[in-house]
């Protein structure tokens, strides 16, 4: 797969994220999905993502930055969103937040087998602080 059909792959996912289109994600995501460090599979990944748009109705995933150098993927995701309540051990309680999520992906077979994935935590806590 070369660089540019990788980037328009990893696009896909990431707007089959947006529309929630949990019934698609089998396109993206291999069945033996690893998530930093643990084997969810398919099904894990996905319920991990409902669980994520349920403790956040307005999330979106910006693509701020996107490297490709097949067969992995590396990016900054961008969010400006609402949770409802705790988030990240955090009491956010429906405060808007913004922050930054830095992800490596691997594609094995045309899928995301592996994702290592951190959150800008120290920003949200800023937020949270009164800080920007």
């Amino acid at each position: 797969m070369t660089k540019t059909e990788l980037a328009d792959l990893y696009r896909g996912y990431i707007a089959c994220l947006n529309r929630q289109d949990w019934l698609n994600l089998g396109q993206f995501v291999a069945d033996d999905a690893i998530h930093n460090g643990r084997r969810l599979g398919l099904s894990g990944y996905t319920a991990m993502l409902e669980r994520d748009f349920n403790e956040i109705p307005d999330l979106y995933f910006n693509v701020l930055l996107l490297v490709c150098d097949p067969p992995y993927v590396a990016g900054r995701l961008g969010f400006e969103c609402t949770p409802k309540g705790r988030f990240l051990g955090l009491d956010v309680n429906g405060k808007r937040l913004s922050f930054g999520e830095n992800v490596i992906y691997e594609f094995r077979g045309g899928k995301i087998s592996e994702v290592w994935s951190v959150l800008d935590k120290v920003a949200i806590e800023a937020q949270l602080a009164g800080g920007r």
